[in-house]
């Protein structure tokens, strides 16, 4: 029915487990400071310890490439990310007249086991020419969503490599609006390698790190607003269930935080604001259960995987994700309920499963769906 995922997706990043301490080799200022010496040298330098690899992006979209199933028994491509050495990075940017220095990196994190720090890199207004260089090699510039679609979520590998693919893109949204600084108006500039950004101007100075943007009230409260103001429903009980990153918002929120609570209904009547909802019913347990197993989650993660080589081969599908969530039974499902990627959908299984916690230690009402 459902998949149990070890965490959400995009979450349990494996390069963030630990934050070395400024004297390691592998932390942040070590790396840094490592780097500016090593690109004036390129690509004479010799082989650096840890060694450096970096992740392009292009408009929030992370290189990638492509390869058939992992064994015999599958035929479902497996995509990878795209990696390149940061010789080939200077090279690349190089051939479309960009000069790369130290603050043209934002830094992962290390991955001690391989002696390795990974970094990212934005290519967004070198695109056209960086695709050319790439396309030899099968690489490609792919969205995370389809990314996080085609993920195979029972293997840790694939769902490690998405997190990463988050968290760097999170990471290079937060530079590309945080150039200049709230207080007083002056150019924002890399420090840390990147993990923080500080005022240019000496009067001012102000350090600008990454952030989360907290409601402003507690998060209850907030859960019990917003269901009363989007479904007219009243709510007493709030139990928290999880959280997830979530790096491929809209446009305007494209990195959000999403925050997973059970909420327990005072009231039964809906009246939904179709500003913010297109609808709003309430289901029998049932009724959910039947959608869970009915919704053929493989089904797009093949065709998602499937696309991603085709654009990694130069032949792009055009084919929309969505109606890869049909049943071939011929039987309509009650409902649509996200894939085992979203935090809705852990949710939605929580409950219907009856798991233990103190979600489950109250009478059980029935669960109310919403549509954006």
């Amino acid at each position: 029915m459902s998949t149990n995922l070890r965490t959400h997706a995009y979450a349990g990043n494996p390069l963030k487990s630990k934050t070395p301490k400024s004297t390691d080799t592998f932390s942040p200022s070590s790396a840094f400071e490592s780097l500016k010496v090593l690109i004036p040298l390129i690509p004479n330098h010799p082989a650096p310890s840890p060694d450096f690899k970096v992740l392009p992006f292009s408009k929030g979209r992370p290189l990638v490439f492509s390869s058939g199933g992992g064994d015999a028994s599958t035929t479902t491509p497996i995509w990878h990310l795209g990696w390149i050495s940061l010789s080939d990075c200077k090279g690349m940017l190089a051939s479309r007249g960009v000069d790369m220095d130290e603050d043209s990196l934002v830094y992962l994190g290390p991955k001690v086991e391989e002696d390795l720090v990974c970094w990212a890199v934005d290519v967004s207004e070198e695109e056209d020419g960086v695709v050319s260089v790439l396309e030899s090699r099968k690489l490609c510039f792919v969205e995370l969503r389809t990314l996080m679609v085609a993920a195979d979520w029972v293997d840790q590998r694939a769902m490690d490599e998405l997190a990463i693919a988050g968290h760097a893109r999170a990471l290079l949204e937060w530079h590309n609006v945080s150039r200049f600084c709230g207080s007083c108006g002056g150019t924002n500039v890399p420090k840390e390698a990147g993990r923080r950004k500080q005022c240019s101007n000496k009067a001012c100075g102000k350090r600008v790190y990454p952030r989360v943007d907290p409601p402003g009230e507690s998060l209850e409260e907030a859960v019990r607003r917003e269901t009363w103001e989007e479904t007219g429903i009243e709510v007493g009980d709030v139990v928290y269930h999880s959280s997830q990153p979530w790096p491929v918002g809209p446009s305007s929120m494209p990195c959000q935080l999403m925050l997973g609570f059970f909420a327990f209904a005072k009231t039964l009547d809906i009246n939904v604001d179709k500003e913010e909802l297109e609808d709003a019913q309430w289901h029998s347990r049932e009724d959910v259960k039947k959608a869970l197993t009915f919704a053929e989650y493989r089904k797009a993660q093949r065709t998602a995987a499937s696309k991603i080589e085709q654009i990694c081969k130069g032949v792009e599908k055009s084919k929309s994700l969505t109606t890869d969530f049909n049943v071939e039974s011929g039987e309509l499902a009650p409902m649509f309920i996200p894939g085992p990627f979203a935090i809705a959908h852990h949710l939605i299984s929580t409950w219907v499963d009856q798991g233990s916690g103190n979600v489950h230690s109250k009478p059980q009402a029935s669960v109310s769906l919403s549509s954006l």
